[in-house]
């Protein structure tokens, strides 16, 4: 497998050095894995922090700025960033007024973030958490919990736009909260992906066939199937969402690209996604197309519904800045 990089061992390096390149408008540590607004910390303004591993760009890098993250911590690929990186993050935007953790319901992602809250705590940081769990691919057991997905968006665009209007870290963590409960997510692979360490496809998928409810690391769906049409995979991922989530108000519509599918198909699969929840009876409020939470090259989408009210609605369109998602400012 071609891939355009120097070797597997640099490459989050060499992506952070070339991020601080285009951006300086964010404070790139390159030696120690954090990204920052750079006018952080912004006096009276509850910092947001996030981060995962690398390999799902723009998440999460691409969403620090004005109305979004304060701050991100990128791991190696497809890894969870350190505590360290996270108590650095913290202490680089605290203005005193507390940091909230958006963090994806991933086993490493979870110690990881758990433990920085305590050290961060510890140095004076008040810290509250929020768990995003909106893959309804798999459900909640004893080995398996629901996976943060598409959802870690728009948790992250509303709790930011809260935060950016001076809003307090009870009402910021809220917000997050209702964000996440009133989201699910459903994804389909096209194709397997293709890790820089590994330079091959980490699973075997025949060009014949899809996986229905595929995780953003590659991780195995519900079921695989012969090749479907983009309007039966739209019927297949919103039922699945629907299943779990009868909303009652409008929703926000994320159709999100895996990183290899282009506009063009991504386009076309919103056409039928309309077409099945106009079909289904769910209004529609707002829509975002585009690959905002990859897995390096797989082939595929996800769809991301979000239930939301007039407060959520007013914070999703209110101005943000960043390199990945950006209107209004």
């Amino acid at each position: 497998m071609k891939m355009l990089i120097n070797v597997s061992e640099t490459v989050v390096a060499d992506a952070l050095r070339g991020m601080a390149a285009a951006h300086p408008e964010l404070a790139v540590d390159v030696e120690n894995r954090v990204i920052v607004r750079r006018d952080a910390p912004v006096a009276g303004k509850v910092g947001l922090v996030s981060g995962g591993g690398s390999g799902h760009e723009p998440l999460h890098g691409g969403f620090v700025g004005p109305g979004m993250l304060s701050a991100a911590c990128p791991g190696e690929v497809f890894t969870s960033p350190v505590p360290d990186q996270m108590v650095r993050a913290a202490a680089a935007v605290d203005s005193g007024a507390g940091v909230l953790f958006v963090v994806k319901n991933y086993t490493g992602d979870v110690l990881n973030f758990d433990m920085a809250a305590e050290l961060a705590e510890d140095e004076g940081v008040q810290v509250a958490k929020v768990l995003v769990n909106d893959d309804v691919a798999v459900t909640d057991s004893l080995y398996t919990a629901r996976r943060g997905t598409g959802a870690t968006l728009f948790v992250e665009k509303i709790a930011g736009a809260a935060a950016e209007e001076g809003q307090p870290l009870e009402r910021v963590e809220a917000v997050a909260r209702q964000v996440n409960e009133n989201s699910r997510s459903f994804g389909v692979a096209l194709s397997a992906v293709t890790t820089p360490a590994k330079g091959s496809p980490t699973f075997d998928l025949p060009s014949g066939e899809l996986e229905l409810g595929i995780g953003i690391h590659g991780e195995p769906g519900r079921e695989r199937r012969p090749m479907m049409t983009s309007g039966e995979i739209a019927e297949a991922a919103v039922d699945a969402v629907l299943e779990d989530l009868t909303p009652r108000n409008p929703v926000l519509v994320l159709v999100n690209g895996m990183g290899a599918t282009p506009l063009l198909e991504l386009y076309g699969f919103n056409a039928e996604v309309q077409r099945v929840l106009g079909e289904r009876g769910v209004p529609v409020a707002r829509v975002l197309v585009g690959n905002y939470v990859t897995s390096l090259d797989m082939a595929g989408a996800s769809v991301t519904l979000c239930q939301i009210n007039e407060e959520l609605l007013r914070l999703w369109d209110a101005p943000v800045s960043t390199p990945g998602l950006r209107w209004g400012m």
